[in-house]
């Protein structure tokens, strides 16, 4: 058992401290205003006294494990050991358990912390190797098959039986979120890093055949190994390659830099590589494209993120964490479940106060507006086939989306989009936990959170900002490269090619591409500002309660105007849904229930309002 993590906390006085520094370094006029501290200042000013730390070192050594590092912010202890002593120490066994065909590793039952400790420790963050999941779905690869994409066309726009497709590239994401004309003034990223959160290694070539397809600078990602090597692993590397490509395909000129951790019988990559970018200090901006609900998350998992968010602000780096593909149900799986279980939830990794939760949007076309937003041709695949902002609505593929906005509130068994894809959002329903994992009630949502619309709801809210994210159900998707992708474990002639406009390429949305492409724009703007940002929410919600700030995004003007946000107004992220609370009636035999706001069971779980949301 390599590489536990041992989540340390902070006393109540230096909680109560740490919150008024960050406020602080976000108040312009103050003395701390953007005077960020470094992990080594922040873990002797807040963290566990030496004392505290170096008993805890003992008591894990008394146990027969190995202490492997203490981190700089003093926010956790790495360590390793066996099955037996975990039981020993921790009171829980380690068994063997499979999952669709898959051998893994997990606690049989919640660790024990013993109470002399409970002051400094705040549990053990994981002690399974069940894979965190990635915010990203798939639709599949295309390629352009000239007998039914005729040459006149955009080189990304084509025909599929009756449908137009209209894929998205760099340029058409600078054009539509008017990203253009600070390319044009030179803020492209120059002299910024981005780091991203990774378990995988990748194929240096994918990301330079995308650059080269799309017309970008030529500048390879940088990978970070934490550890042993993980290798490239198929289930990761397209997560791995989506991120590298779209955080550098807006901060086209910005380093990227992938840290890459192996998972370990009873750890996480993700965490172990997300623990390494905060401790280290790697850059100003860091991206974290996956997610697990704050139930399964656990005490440990929420504390572990509640205080390493908090470090990375407190340090002047701006966090971005995809919200979650999968509607208001956040812990149920898109990708393996068609209707939800388990109830209203949110991404513990997205719901702390000191990161920016993205979500995703779709754009609101139709197979016959859509010729109004996009040309029919352009010069080359480098070009903007976009002619300027699209409106646009919640991204939900589900049925219960479609239901809802057309007064129904049920969805039939035989319904062709019968899944729960849609971007996450919602309140907050364990903010923070106690050692023995009991949810805390009370004024707990994060001071900057107000504004128009914002619920008056005493939790923290998510998504913060949302995106783009969609993976085509209105026609439109993200555009990735990955040459050796063989989706559903078929081998296709050809498939394995750079991509290009006459090989295949992949399909794909969710968002963690939005939570990319918001983490390029963080990278403009902290490269226009001469510096870090810090926990950019404060920011954002000032900018949003603006006088005319917002557009509402039905009646935008193309270019933009003086809009500073898009505010969306249509659509809502509820799923279908069966046999649970918050779930709504079924309308009879042969229906599934639509995820319901609790305090109103007639309005789906969530519906976009003017200002932030439901």
């Amino acid at each position: 058992m390599q590489r536990m993590i041992l989540v340390l906390g902070r006393s109540v006085e230096q909680e109560s401290a740490l919150h008024a520094l960050l406020d602080q370094q976000q108040t312009k006029g103050s003395h701390n205003y953007h005077q960020w501290l470094t992990p080594d200042e922040l873990g002797r000013q807040f963290g566990p006294a030496d004392s505290d730390v170096a008993a805890v070192e003992a008591w894990l050594e008394s146990h027969g494990f190995q202490v492997t590092s203490v981190a700089k912010g003093r926010t956790a202890i790495e360590f390793s050991g066996t099955a037996g002593q975990v039981q020993d120490a921790f009171h829980t066994e380690i068994h063997s358990y499979q999952l669709n065909e898959e051998q893994h590793w997990a606690n049989a039952s919640d660790p024990s912390i013993p109470s002399a400790l409970a002051p400094a420790v705040k549990g053990v963050l994981s002690l399974h190797n069940f894979a965190r999941h990635p915010q990203s779905v798939m639709r599949g690869k295309m390629a352009r098959v000239e007998s039914t994409s005729p040459s006149p066309l955009p080189l990304y726009t084509f025909t599929a039986g009756t449908d137009t497709l209209y894929g998205l590239g760099p340029t058409d994401f600078a054009k539509i979120y008017d990203v253009l004309p600070l390319w044009n003034a030179g803020i492209d990223g120059t002299g910024e890093t981005i780091a991203i959160v990774g378990e995988t290694n990748i194929h240096i070539s994918d990301i330079e055949s995308f650059r080269s397809l799309f017309g970008l600078p030529a500048k390879d990602p940088q990978v970070i190994l934490n550890g042993p090597d993980p290798g490239v692993q198929a289930s990761d590397e397209p997560e791995a390659v989506l991120d590298v490509e779209w955080s550098g395909a807006v901060a086209k000129n910005a380093t990227i830099e992938l840290v890459a951790s192996a998972t370990t019988n009873t750890s996480l990559g993700v965490d172990l590589s997300a623990l390494y970018i905060v401790d280290n200090n790697l850059a100003p901006v860091m991206s974290e494209s996956y997610g697990e609900c704050e139930a399964t998350l656990g005490a440990g998992g929420n504390a572990f993120y509640d205080s390493l968010w908090e470090q990375a602000a407190a340090q002047g780096i701006t966090v971005m964490v995809a919200a979650g593909d999968s509607g208001s149900a956040g812990c149920d799986d898109p990708n393996r479940e068609s209707v939800a279980s388990d109830g209203l939830a949110v991404s513990g990794f997205a719901s702390t106060p000191y990161n920016v939760a993205v979500g995703g949007t779709d754009f609101n076309q139709t197979a016959a507006t859509a010729p109004q937003y996009w040309s029919a041709s352009n010069a080359s695949g480098t070009d903007a086939s976009a002619l300027g902002y699209i409106p646009e609505t919640a991204w939900n593929n589900s049925c219960a989306g479609q239901a809802a906005s057309q007064g129904f509130a049920a969805c039939p068994f035989s319904s062709n989009e019968l899944n729960i894809a849609a971007g996450s959002g919602g309140q907050s329903q364990c903010y923070y936990l106690t050692s023995q994992g009991v949810c805390l009630a009370g004024n707990l949502k994060p001071s900057w959170q107000t504004g128009n619309g914002v619920p008056q709801d005493y939790v923290r809210d998510i998504p913060d900002v949302s995106l783009f994210a969609s993976d085509g159900f209105n026609n439109s998707y993200y555009i990735i490269c990955e040459a050796d992708l063989n989706l559903f474990g078929i081998v296709q002639t050809g498939f394995n090619a750079p991509c290009s406009p006459d090989n295949p390429y992949l399909e794909i949305g969710g968002t963690s591409v939005s939570a990319q492409a918001f983490a390029g724009i963080m990278a403009l703007v902290d490269q226009k500002m001469g510096g870090s940002q810090g926990n950019a929410n404060y920011v954002l919600y000032n900018l949003a309660a603006q006088s005319a700030a917002s557009c509402d995004s039905t009646t935008a003007p193309a270019n933009g105007g003086s809009c500073v946000f898009y505010d969306i107004t249509k659509g809502n992220n509820a799923v279908p849904c069966s046999g649970m609370l918050d779930c709504g009636t079924s309308g009879g035999s042969g229906y599934y229930g639509i995820m319901v706001d609790p305090n109103n069971p007639a309005n789906p779980a969530w519906t976009t309002t003017p200002g932030w949301g439901a």
